[in-house]
This record gives structure tokens, C-alpha cells and sequence, in this order.
């Protein structure tokens, strides 16, 4: 498998999923509703909303899709 950044694969996943990034800083990536993203490895990431840790993906399409049903689920609260 080649090598790849995977702070900037998240960021390509979550543009392709219109999940607008507010802002990064080294291995978090901050989201709307207090969400947090860390980097914790090639395949890993820690989801976190505010500031209490929600799941650990290895797959940043399944991040993507459940932040935005969580987003969704959210705004229909």
C-alpha cells in the first residue's frame, strides 16, 4: 500500500461528504457541532464532540456518513 498522509485523506473525505472543516491543528481537525477528529494513526481516527470521545473508525467513509446522520439527527432535535 503506498504511503499517504492520512490528516489530508480525512480532509478529502470530508470535503467529498460536505462536512465543512473550521479549522486544524496538528492532528485534530475541528467540525461543526463541537465535533473533533484526531489523527491517532494511517488507519485510525478518534471522533470526538465536546470533548467527550464518541468512537474510534478505521474507516474514514463510515466517519463521514456517521457524523452527517449525527448531524442530521441533530438538527431534527
Amino acid at each position: 500500500m503506498e504511503d499517504f498522509d492520512p490528516k489530508e485523506f480525512l480532509l478529502f473525505a470530508l470535503n467529498h461528504f460536505g462536512l465543512e472543516v473550521q479549522g486544524q491543528e496538528g492532528k485534530m481537525v475541528y467540525l461543526n457541532q463541537a465535533y473533533t477528529i484526531e489523527v491517532e494513526g494511517q488507519q485510525l481516527y478518534k471522533l470526538m464532540q465536546d470533548r467527550q470521545v464518541v468512537a474510534p473508525f478505521s474507516d474514514v467513509e463510515e466517519l463521514c456518513r456517521f457524523i452527517k446522520m449525527d448531524m442530521q439527527l441533530n438538527e431534527e432535535s
